[in-house]
């Protein structure tokens, strides 16, 4: 059975920050199917919520091996923008496994300006954000 317009669930945790999103299709008064703004409903503002952890706790995991300097800033920022190697790859048209070498400080340390302008671009940061991670 379809759900009517006025059943679709509103139960706004504030994951979307105030954004609706559209939940799939309703029916309206005069029987019709369309599309209904709704900022979510519990269970899925659950399981956005334990997905979020996650995501968080790999960046600062991601961090805290960037300071211990076991890591290079390209695996935060990697982190960050939820990027596996293979990803990131593609984006700076490169191997995957020269992106894994980038990961590595020593490896990170021998870029030149043009490739840590790609990785800078591709991340959606400065080269200078690029070089450090938050404190």
């Amino acid at each position: 059975m379809a759900m009517k317009k006025e059943e679709v669930p509103q139960d706004d945790a504030n994951l979307l920050e105030g954004k609706f999103k559209v939940v799939k299709y309703a029916l309206n008064e005069d029987g019709e199917f369309e599309k209904v703004p709704s900022v979510g409903w519990e269970p899925e503002n659950v399981a956005l919520r334990q997905a979020w952890e996650v995501v968080n706790e790999r960046v600062e995991a991601a961090r805290q091996q960037v300071l211990r300097g076991e890591r290079s800033p390209l695996a935060y920022h990697m982190a960050r923008n939820m990027m596996e190697a293979d990803l990131l790859a593609r984006h700076v048209d490169l191997p995957a496994r020269r992106v894994k070498r980038h990961l590595e400080p020593s490896g990170f340390s021998e870029l030149d300006q043009a490739l840590l302008e790609r990785y800078a671009q591709a991340l959606q940061v400065t080269v200078d954000e690029l070089k450090q991670v938050p404190r």
